[in-house]
């Protein structure tokens, strides 16, 4: 099967048994590869109810069908689970060079079950697949298992793995790779602590069958060619996505103080100019990357090399707890990094633990003498800490804001930042109508990569609740996921401007099977209403008020910079989720149809899932 690795691999970690299978070409026309494989062997073979940290739910990590190949950008990778944060769908995507190797080895999925007996990582070198005792590894961080790793097997094996944080089955630990590449979101990396699955070591030499050669290599080096003659180009390999910090706080779209304000007085010290005199050592790319835009940096301060901070993490870490030295916020990057947590999730944790203790929620007697206050880097760094080893408040915090907030009561549900049970990532949309419907419907819960709205909220009216702003959401929930099916980033669309356009007929060229761009989107639209499909058959009473935004959102207005007094109407919020269900052929409580669902070829899957 042109463009695809050819196998399945299997791994039962309770009997230790390995299994290889074709990859079945009917899921390869459905669901392209990368996270819609993740659904659709997700919801197919990890039975109803199954405890997200048991023996019953799996890890699917998946490239895609341009992953490894000319394409630009061809360097993601999906891991799929049952989310132990949400209790719904997980899917993180990450970067780096694991994908391409681990289609150079075969494979087009690694299917993981069961829980080891003890601590162990999977050893992948082409067809030698082994499970190998990690004892000797457990406990310690992410990135020193990762250069250990490579010490033992060689440079050439490409390295995932968990920290402390996983190990100690934090909600929101992520899996790391290539020295500061996370698949951050849902707690992915508790799943393979609870496993107790250290790391993922592979190595691959084989071609990937490629059904015209010839034709890749002219279309893949045009579609380089393009990104290299975008307007956009030098800034964005400069500076990456730190550049966007600057605009983010002149717009009001800075979260600042657990999103009270949609901007940071004195924001200098963390502007992407800024990080690159200071910190900057040298621009990281992943595989096939013609643009990259990771920053590989050293913090003289704290003597420690890291790479970002990205801009998600300079917004959750930075702003939204008040930290304005751009060495603060890497030496806490570095934290997440070898602890393996999400910085995302763990900055609003970090930012609803402050304004709790701000007002009386938590007492110096519940965080053992700390006293958390805004713009205090050992705050930080001790909450790090105490959360990825669940010491003190620590175990509480790893559980996420949904459910601290719920243990502490006291109304501070009405200023926990999350979707569905997933902490907010970095845009404050207090009147960003479509940026917040993009939070409120993500499949994953509150997270940006799906929809990133907001610059159409900017270019057509603030604070405008109109029809089109929803038709946009939908039109990018289609698009951003598609490239995580492709296996492939999207940045090069989204900040380049290359012509969408170019990409099918590079997987034509890859798999010799023609689809139109209109094709592609309907794949795409499968694998949504297949994860929405998986919501509402794992949690009890799924449906509109898990689309709800925090009510900081409607109840509270910005206090500080450009937005300040704005906030939503409920009455919009009605509006919007009405709009975007009937657009979406779904029922009033956000369910799909039977319709929906037989329109796109989901009907028999979804009988027999459940």
């Amino acid at each position: 099967m042109n463009g695809y690795g050819g196998k399945i691999l299997r791994i039962n970690l309770t009997t230790g048994q390995i299994s290889k299978e074709p990859t079945p070409t009917h899921i390869a026309e459905k669901f392209l590869g990368g996270r819609g494989f993740g659904i659709y062997f997700l919801y197919t073979e990890v039975p109803r109810g199954a405890d997200p940290l048991g023996p019953e739910n799996k890890i699917i990590a998946s490239p895609g069908p341009l992953s490894g190949t000319l394409a630009p950008g061809a360097g993601k990778m999906d891991f799929t689970t049952k989310s132990p944060l949400t209790g719904g769908y997980a899917s993180a995507s990450v970067g780096g060079h694991l994908t391409a190797e681990l289609k150079y080895a075969g494979y087009d999925s690694i299917i993981i079950e069961g829980i080891s007996p003890k601590p162990v990582y999977l050893y992948i070198n082409d067809d030698e697949v082994e499970l190998r005792d990690a004892s000797d590894l457990w406990g310690k961080g992410s990135i020193t298992v990762e250069t250990e790793l490579k010490k033992r097997l060689g440079e050439e094996f490409q390295i995932a793995t968990i920290g402390p944080a996983g190990e100690n089955l934090v909600k929101y630990a992520c899996i790391t790779h290539d020295f500061g590449r996370q698949a951050g979101r849902g707690g992915v990396g508790a799943v393979m602590g609870a496993k107790k699955l250290k790391a993922i070591a592979v190595h691959g030499t084989r071609d990937i069958p490629v059904a015209d050669p010839q034709a890749l290599l002219r279309l893949g080096t045009e579609a380089i060619k393009a990104c290299k003659a975008s307007e956009a180009f030098e800034v964005w390999v400069r500076y990456g996505t730190s550049g966007v910090t600057v605009w983010s706080n002149e717009v009001g779209a800075f979260p600042v103080r657990n999103f009270q304000a949609g901007a940071l007085e004195d924001y200098s010290g963390l502007s992407g100019e800024t990080m690159r005199q200071r910190i900057v050592i040298t621009d990281k790319g992943c595989f096939g990357c013609p643009s990259p835009c990771g920053k590989y940096s050293y913090s003289k301060k704290y003597s420690i090399y890291v790479e970002g901070p990205e801009y998600e993490t300079t917004a959750l870490i930075g702003g939204d707890c008040v930290l304005t030295d751009i060495e603060d916020v890497a030496y806490a990057n570095w934290l997440c990094d070898e602890l393996g947590i999400d910085s995302i999730s763990v900055g609003n944790v970090i930012a609803f633990a402050i304004e709790c203790f701000e007002k009386g929620i938590l007492t110096k007697e519940e965080t053992e003498g700390l006293e958390l206050r805004w713009g205090d880097p050992q705050v930080v760094f001790t909450l790090l800490e105490k959360i990825a080893r669940r010491e003190g408040i620590g175990d509480l915090l790893a559980e996420g804001v949904k459910h601290a907030s719920q243990k502490l009561g006291e109304n501070s549900e009405e200023f926990a930042i999350h979707v569905k049970g997933m902490e907010m990532s970095g845009y404050e949309c207090h009147n960003a109508p479509a940026m917040l419907l993009s939070y409120m419907t993500c499949d994953v819960g509150a997270h940006h990569n799906r929809s990133w709205a907001i610059t159409y909220d900017l270019q057509v009216g603030r604070d405008l609740v109109t029809d089109d702003k929803v038709d946009r959401v939908i039109y990018l929930q289609h698009v951003r996921p598609l490239f995580d099916c492709l296996g492939a980033c999207r940045l090069q669309w989204v900040e380049l401007s290359i012509d969408l356009g170019l990409y099918p007929p590079i997987l034509k060229a890859i798999t010799g099977i023609d689809r139109s761009w209109e094709d592609l989107m309907k794949i795409s639209e499968r694998v949504w209403n297949l994860t929405r499909m998986y919501w509402v058959r794992e949690v009890e009473g799924f449906g509109r008020e898990w689309d709800y935004p925090p009510p900081r959102f409607y109840k509270e207005p910005v206090t500080y910079g450009p937005t300040k007094g704005k906030r939503m109407e409920w009455d919009d919020i009605q509006r919007l989720l009405d709009t975007y269900y009937q657009k979406r052929g779904w029922d009033k409580n956000g369910i799909p149809t039977p319709e929906k669902l037989a329109e796109l070829g989901l009907a028999e899957i979804v009988r027999i899932g459940v």
